[in-house]
């Protein structure tokens, strides 16, 4: 599992990249700050959890410029598994150069591979990104912090 656009290349996730995913998050974040024990410890459980797809993006010279994150799971309304992104960001200097559309095949062959039924995301900025790769919109998306 591995694709490759403009000298970058997108594969699973490691420790060692770590870092660079811990910075690109807290520039995603919105509703919460991105601490770093908390980070760490959910960063480990996402590289051990057989239901995610942590993705990086990694330029020629060794350095992260994107990551993704994806779940997969069982419903009742499909019968089957369907898969959710949850987080994806690409740095700003390599945005438009087609490394989200390539972070979003390889989660798309993870969720195939996985026999996902759909794929899904929710997302507040990027409505048009996820139009051109053939995504539709479909609902309305709610949410609720519990603590």
């Amino acid at each position: 599992m591995e694709r490759w656009c403009m000298n970058v290349r997108v594969r699973r996730a490691v420790d060692v990249d770590r870092s660079f995913v811990f910075q690109m998050a807290g520039w995603l974040a919105t509703s919460f700050v991105v601490e770093e024990k908390g980070f760490a410890q959910v960063y480990s459980e996402l590289l051990q959890s057989s239901q995610a797809c942590l993705l990086v993006a990694e330029a020629d010279e060794d350095r992260i410029v994107g990551y993704a994150v994806g779940f997969d799971h069982y419903t009742f309304y499909a019968h089957d598994r369907v898969a959710w992104v949850e987080e994806i960001f690409v740095v700003e200097e390599f945005r438009r150069h087609k490394i989200g559309a390539l972070l979003m095949q390889e989660i798309e062959a993870w969720a195939k591979q996985r026999e996902a039924r759909l794929i899904a995301l929710a997302t507040r900025r990027a409505a048009s990104f996820y139009k051109a790769l053939g995504y539709e919109e479909s609902a309305s998306y709610f949410r609720k912090i519990l603590w």
